[in-house]
């Protein structure tokens, strides 16, 4: 079994609550994921990357935001697809790599990860400078229509989260 079909089948298990069973499987791929964490193919990385929020991995924030901060478009993104993931029931997930999405919102060269990160800040708790950042850019007609409406989106939730 590859980690990409292991990280499938543990989501199936934690969507079921299958939690001893989980746990089984993470142990088996623990040392593999944290080798595709590192490899020179940004492939292995990426499914790396996105493996950590399948399997629930919590404690591997830390390779989330090496992720975050790789080099792949690809890697940022399955990395963003995890801290999305983990953050929904845990918004300090989010709170821990602030900067570096507000960062990543406001200058990351890729459409597509700019528009995750804005997505995952939506899981954090509601923060002043987040909303401003957002809103800045909702406001920006030289940003892309998508970008624009995601961030306006967010803004609102996390006004709304903040009442």
């Amino acid at each position: 079994m590859t980690l990409a079909e292991a990280a499938a089948e543990a989501d199936a298990l934690a969507e079921q609550g299958e939690e001893r069973k989980l746990a089984e499987l993470r142990s088996r791929f623990d040392e593999e994921l944290e080798h595709a964490a590192r490899a020179q193919d940004y492939r292995e990385r990426a499914v790396a990357y996105r493996a950590i929020g399948q399997f629930r991995y919590r404690q591997k924030t830390e390779l989330i935001r090496r992720g975050l901060e790789d080099e792949s478009p690809a890697c940022r993104g399955s990395a963003l697809l995890s801290l999305e993931r983990l953050s929904r029931e845990h918004p300090g997930v989010v709170n821990g790599v602030r900067p570096l999405l507000h960062e990543i919102v406001a200058r990351d060269g890729n459409e597509a990860v700019r528009r995750l990160a804005v997505v995952s800040l939506k899981n954090g708790s509601s923060d002043r400078a987040t909303i401003q950042l957002l809103e800045g850019v909702s406001g920006d007609d030289e940003q892309p229509r998508e970008l624009r409406e995601a961030a306006a989106k967010v803004a609102q939730a996390l006004r709304r989260k903040s009442r």
